[in-house]
């Protein structure tokens, strides 16, 4: 475990629960990207909606490190992304890394 990482990950979730007055996991944090990337503000927002947010997150905080490029976004001002290398396969455990890694470097 990458003691140092789970550090900077804590203090990332414990200032977000002080902005936003809630617990924050690493669902949550990913659906907070995903609005903050589309630019639109909060709203309301379908489930299918929700599932594309955390992709653009997903794909936001992925695009630093080689694996997707921002093509634009579409006439609804969603934006979208190219996957430009294979993600390597990681279990679960070393994919949760690399994305508390990534929204590491994303909030500093």
């Amino acid at each position: 475990m990458d003691f140092v990482l789970e550090k900077k990950w804590n203090d990332v979730l414990a200032r977000l629960c002080r902005d936003f007055g809630e617990e924050m996991d690493l669902q949550a944090v990913l659906f907070l990207i995903g609005v903050q990337e589309l630019g639109q503000g909060y709203r309301k927002f379908k489930k299918d909606e929700k599932v594309d947010l955390m992709h653009i997150a997903i794909c936001t905080l992925l695009e630093p490190y080689g694996y997707y490029r921002y093509d634009g976004k579409d006439k609804d001002g969603w934006p979208h992304f190219e996957a430009t290398e294979k993600l390597p396969h990681l279990k679960a455990a070393q994919q949760q890394l690399l994305i508390k890694e990534a929204i590491v470097e994303y909030f500093n």
